[in-house]
């Protein structure tokens, strides 16, 4: 489809309301879907930096109670 000026490409053959207001909330979607995804990986990201350090967290206390039952009494 080919338009004779500036006008008519947005005029859009007297359906502008329509085409824009599409392509608007498409255009609306994509950016929200966007900012979402965004939003969700660093929430995600946070998760998963929480959990490795309650992991580690856990490791450490584990081996601490495992060298206090492993040393002998050295208090006399």
């Amino acid at each position: 489809m080919q338009f004779e000026s500036w006008a008519d490409f947005w005029a859009m053959g007297g359906y502008a309301f329509y085409v824009w207001l599409s392509f608007g909330v498409a255009l609306g979607a994509m950016a929200l879907i966007t900012i979402f995804s965004v939003i969700e990986h660093k929430r995600l990201i946070k998760q998963v930096v929480t959990e490795q350090q309650r992991k580690l967290r856990i490791q450490r206390a584990q081996q601490q109670a495992l060298n206090d039952t492993t040393e002998p009494d050295r208090s006399n």
